[in-house]
């Protein structure tokens, strides 16, 4: 049995590998294409003009599917593990509604492209990765609470360096943006797909760009740290029959009415 066959392990590779490969792709295909610059675009900018933004569009809602599933999978296996730790398990509890907000997010960044409805957009890139990284932080505070008689250590430090990872790259971001879309170094820089080395903001632009482009695969780095953990958990279904078939014959309403009379009766 391979490493990533072990448990529910696949689900967070999957969501990892995919995520990366809906940027990755929709990158390649905006190059080839010419539509945006080869150094250091937005992920945004790559899956803005057709035909990349319908496969940016369509990966990243599998990858929101996957994330709603690995989140899901993590509150329940940290509920398994801590029935009776009411501190844990409220924590747990708003994890996975931050999680899914943060799954919401990305929906929203999938379908709401940043030239034709940036405000909306914006709101996603909130969702996802603000409201993603207080998802990360909480997550990071069960390792260190269930340590060290249910995770380890290490797995608590690799969380909150990948947590500090994130908030580092939120900040620059943030600042690099505001400064860029102030005004100072002209108007509508939010339909400029193309930049030159030479113009104003430039450099401005090049460190916005690479804080999103660390941004996002902090947060795929994060779930990277769930494989092992997921190596350790498994779910089952259980079916549980209400009949024998899958339709109600007339005999049957005919013998369940006679059966509530007489019970009347009596």
């Amino acid at each position: 049995m391979w490493w990533f066959q072990q448990g529910l392990s696949f689900l967070p590779v999957a969501l990892v590998v995919w995520s990366a490969a809906s940027f990755v792709f929709s990158y390649i295909t905006a190059i080839v294409l010419h539509h945006v610059d080869p150094l250091v675009p937005y992920i945004s900018d790559t899956g803005t003009i057709p035909p990349e933004r319908c496969l940016f569009g369509i990966m990243l809602n599998v990858s929101t599917f996957l994330g709603i599933a690995t989140m899901y999978v993590r509150y329940k296996q940290v509920s398994a593990l801590s029935p009776e730790k009411p501190k844990i398990l409220r924590l747990n509890k708003l994890g996975l509604t931050l999680g899914w907000m943060s799954c919401f997010g990305l929906c929203i960044i999938a379908n709401f492209q940043k030239c034709i409805l940036y405000y909306i957009h914006v709101l996603g890139a909130c969702l996802t990765f603000g409201v993603g990284s207080i998802y990360m932080l909480v997550q990071t505070i069960l390792s260190y609470l269930m340590q060290p008689e249910l995770h380890s250590k290490d797995i608590f430090w690799a969380r909150l360096a990948v947590f500090l990872w994130s908030c580092s790259s939120i900040l620059s971001m943030f600042v690099s943006s505001v400064v860029l879309y102030s005004g100072l170094y002209g108007q509508n820089l939010v339909q400029k797909l193309h930049w030159n080395s030479q113009e104003r903001g430039y450099t401005t632009h090049i460190i916005s760009t690479v804080s999103e482009w660390s941004l996002a695969f902090s947060f795929l780095s994060f779930f990277l740290t769930y494989i092992r953990d997921f190596q350790k958990i498994s779910l089952q279904a259980v079916v549980s029959l209400q009949g024998q078939t899958l339709h109600e014959s007339p005999g049957s309403f005919r013998a369940e009415e006679q059966a509530l009379l007489i019970a009347g009766s009596i």
